[in-house]
């Protein structure tokens, strides 16, 4: 029997494209954007098997998961077609009512559908720059410890290395779908390896020990997932908290914080620098540099992160194009200020 197809429905404002390319993580697997197809590929974790989905948003005109034409989107116009379309998902097996479940609420987390529309209307009110897109929200994981994970291996790194750990991890711990994609590892998986296996088959370098400390402790219920994503938990205490976790320092936590939708945050580091120099006609060393983007940014209060990051994200595309038109494998390992060529 083949797989039933599901029907996940999305904020009045929510579109595809846009708002899964919004954010790198979006490039990391087990996550796939296909340009062309208009579609978005991920695979997920389950009870006890992973799945792979493949995900559309069909226009206002038709019920088939088909795009409307080849090619990546062209125009503001054409990006705005699908706004609140309900998303298309098919599923490479049969979901029992559990693991439909499941695959559901991380869809939800993954792509932000929680973000309500005050929210956004807040920060463009703040930041009037990204109203004509709708732009707001960002994409992330399906799970915290995934965020958690995929920003330690973002430090001190290369974007292609952070690329190459991701797929590593998820090839070689991650379960397989039928289509055989590769979940992100679960907590328990990681767990069990050596630090020096992890090492020598994912290429994760000094942060082999890290990365295990970091999954026993959300496997055995040390971190308290529910407490870090309760909206009522104070940021100052879930900052301390994160900087308490092995491998993350004041960066790492303020991205993690921003992925916990806490965008009072920057993350600032050498990325930073250049977007202060090279964009905001900044002058002065990396450090009093770090200090000046901090206060650029302090009157968009509570939305910081978010203005400071579609600000560089506007970089990015001046010279790449539209994310939700890059390739994954060619534009998508060079997005990074280091790497782009005017």
């Amino acid at each position: 029997m083949p797989p039933a197809a599901l029907t996940l429905p999305v904020p009045d404002d929510y579109v595809l494209a846009r708002d899964v390319c919004s954010y790198g993580y979006f490039l990391l697997a087990p996550n796939l954007w296909s340009p062309h197809e208009r579609r978005f590929i991920t695979t997920l974790n389950t009870s006890r098997a992973a799945v792979t989905l493949t995900i559309s948003q069909p226009p206002r005109h038709t019920r088939s998961a088909k795009p409307r034409s080849a090619g990546p989107i062209t125009s503001a116009r054409e990006l705005l077609s699908t706004r609140g379309r309900p998303l298309h998902i098919l599923p490479d097996r049969p979901l029992p009512p559990r693991d439909e479940r499941l695959v559901r609420d991380q869809l939800t987390r993954m792509l932000n559908l929680t973000t309500t529309t005050r929210d956004l209307r807040e920060f463009h009110r703040l930041d009037p720059r990204f109203k004509p897109l709708g732009r707001g929200r960002l994409f992330r994981s399906p799970s915290f410890f995934e965020d958690v994970i995929k920003t330690v291996t973002s430090c001190n790194v290369t974007w292609p290395g952070t690329i190459s750990m991701n797929t590593r991890l998820c090839a070689t711990l991650g379960r397989r779908s039928p289509t055989r994609r590769h979940a992100f590892p679960t907590p328990q998986a990681l767990a069990a390896v050596a630090p020096a296996r992890l090492r020598a088959t994912c290429r994760v370098g000094y942060r082999d020990a890290r990365l295990v400390d970091l999954a026993t402790r959300f496997a055995d219920g040390r971190v308290d997932v529910e407490w870090f994503e309760n909206p009522s938990t104070p940021d100052a205490d879930l900052r301390a908290a994160l900087l308490d976790l092995p491998g993350v320092g004041p960066y790492a936590a303020h991205n993690i914080l921003q992925l916990l939708g806490r965008y009072d945050h920057l993350p600032l580091d050498t990325e930073s620098v250049r977007h202060a120099r090279n964009v905001l006609s900044f002058k002065g060393t990396s450090r009093s540099l770090m200090k000046r983007i901090d206060a650029h940014f302090a009157p968009f209060a509570p939305h910081r992160f978010r203005s400071y990051w579609f600000e560089l994200w506007n970089f990015y595309e001046a010279r790449r194009g539209h994310s939700w038109t890059w390739d994954p494998a060619t534009t998508g390992t060079t997005f990074t200020a280091a790497q782009l060529k005017p």
